[in-house]
């Protein structure tokens, strides 16, 4: 794991801890981190989570990836999860949907 993967790991265990309402200003103050790596971050952590049984994490991380999508410019169909695909749904569905 490179160190910027590591830093993804770290906004994300930032995000999930902090006190509800603060993610915004969260990901705001890490703004540098906020790109296509760190969606497909989400996406691979919320699968993970989902395979540990965690589905409130594992979708509260899927929502956040679809929503930052759009702010990176990355297609949210493009996004394709394996917790989706274990859901029964081949992609995350889109940010308006959510």
């Amino acid at each position: 794991m490179n160190e910027r993967q590591e830093a993804y790991l770290n906004l994300i265990e930032r995000v999930l801890t902090c006190p509800h309402g603060q993610e915004p200003e969260i990901l705001k103050a890490s703004s540098d981190l906020v790109d296509a790596g760190f969606v497909a971050m989400l996406i691979k952590i919320s699968a993970s989570m989902a395979s540990e049984g965690d589905e409130y994490t594992a979708k509260f991380l899927e929502k956040l990836a679809c929503l930052l999508a759009k702010s990176v410019k990355v297609p949210p169909e493009a996004i394709t999860t394996e917790y989706s695909s274990v859901r029964g749904y081949k992609k995350v569905r889109s940010p308006h949907n959510l």
